[in-house]
């Protein structure tokens, strides 16, 4: 149950990071509302998971779930560039975040 609540977290991580970009500034409401929610509930549903799993494996995975998926996010929806060197690095990103759930 924690490593769900801990892929929950690290996806609402990706969706308040995307949101940044459609704020505008923090002028307009919905997406502001919305991206606050998700930084919330990603705040929350990663202490939550912390209370099983360990403070840096739950952190790192966290922050990588949510690097990847802001990269892959990126790429799709703004075509930020997905050059092998960017695509290489998110690949280290995931063995990392694999790595650190087999050592949990």
């Amino acid at each position: 149950m924690p490593w769900i609540l801990l892929l929950q977290a690290g996806l609402l991580e990706i969706g308040w990071a995307v949101g940044l970009k459609y704020v505008d500034g923090l002028s307009r409401p919905i997406p502001l509302v919305l991206t606050g929610a998700a930084m919330v509930g990603s705040v929350v549903l990663l202490g939550m998971a912390m209370r099983s799993l360990p403070l840096g494996t739950a952190y790192a995975v966290w922050t990588g779930i949510g690097s990847v998926g802001t990269v892959i996010a990126g790429i799709i929806l703004f075509a930020e560039p997905a050059d092998a060197l960017r695509l290489a690095c998110i690949a280290m990103i995931v063995a990392g975040i694999m790595g650190l759930k087999l050592a949990a």
